[in-house]
């Protein structure tokens, strides 16, 4: 009787590599794929948005003229033009005017009704599609709704109200500067507002119930659960808000342009319409550009500061 003997297994070859260069990773084939997928994006985006964005900073350098004439270098004389130029400070201010009259209730009010709209049980949906329904209409649309219907100083349902209030009607809502501003406001907080209550709306559908349940068995109200429990849980929601809010607010124009033209007596007229009014009125295209760039610039400062002061301001509560 003979015997055979199994052969032993034989070494697995390791793949002979140059000294010195690494065997490829699995991460980097997915990287040197994932690139093929995202070269048509990076194409679009680089066509429509970088070189726009460089050729307006080389155009901010020189006299160029809408009807093509000019175009000669002439360096930084417009940024200095511009930081010398009063209408620029003046547009800027109300801007800046315009966005602090608007961030705070867009929060405030958006919170609520995220508050309100999470406690109904009854025809919830309903309440939902009403508060954010607004934000889904056009500008043109809301700005005219306001303008013909809601603020026309005598008949509109703004001086009804003042009348059936037993006040005094008549007031220029749209043609005084001390309303003029306030009007524009409360047009972009019904139109917007809905943004910020979906926002909220989900943060607040996001935070587990048995966080209220442990409080409400420790003997905690209504209020201690919404200052304790709600309020921290919405922290990062709320910097979102606010960051968000700010820099829509400041890129302001259609309201502006449509209810009040920028008056009166150019007390509503933002940055914005004024870089229009130089480039496409005054056909200073270069001139335009430096100013849109002044304002693109602190922008960019905000939309920078602002998250560092929040990470802050959460590390320090962290401690």
């Amino acid at each position: 009787m003979t015997t055979t003997t199994a052969a032993p297994p034989s070494p697995v070859k390791k793949r002979a590599t140059a000294p010195g260069r690494p065997v490829r990773s699995v991460h980097r084939k997915w990287t040197e794929h994932g690139l093929v997928f995202v070269a048509p994006f990076l194409v679009v985006y680089a066509m429509f948005l970088i070189w726009p964005l460089l050729s307006g900073l080389g155009m901010s350098m020189t006299s160029e003229n809408i009807t093509g004439t000019g175009g000669e270098f002439v360096g930084l004389d417009n940024y200095a033009e511009a930081i010398a130029d009063p209408d620029v400070w003046s547009s800027l201010w109300n801007t800046v005017w315009f966005t602090v009259l608007s961030t705070v209730p867009l929060v405030l009010v958006g919170l609520g009704l995220a508050l309100l709209s999470h406690q109904l049980r009854v025809v919830q949906w309903l309440w939902r599609l009403s508060w954010f329904a607004p934000f889904l209409l056009p500008s043109g649309v809301v700005c005219l709704l306001f303008a013909q219907m809601i603020f026309p100083s005598g008949f509109g349902l703004a001086d009804q109200m003042l009348a059936a209030a037993g006040l005094e009607p008549g007031i220029g809502w749209l043609s005084e500067e001390r309303y003029a501003m306030l009007s524009i406001v409360a047009t972009t907080v019904w139109w917007t507002v809905g943004f910020n209550f979906l926002l909220y709306l989900a943060a607040l559908q996001a935070i587990p119930v048995h966080l209220y349940e442990a409080a409400e068995l420790d003997g905690a109200g209504a209020w201690n659960r919404l200052w304790h429990i709600t309020l921290p849980m919405l922290r990062r929601t709320t910097g979102l808000v606010v960051v968000l809010q700010v820099l829509a607010s400041l890129k302001i124009f259609d309201q502006v342009y449509i209810m009040t033209g920028g008056g009166p007596d150019e007390s509503t007229r933002p940055i914005l319409q004024y870089v229009y009014q130089q480039g496409f009125t005054g056909y200073r295209i270069g001139y335009a550009s430096a100013v849109s760039y002044i304002f693109f610039a602190l922008i960019l400062i905000v939309s920078l500061v602002q998250p560092m002061l929040s990470r802050r301001r959460a590390e320090e509560a962290a401690k």
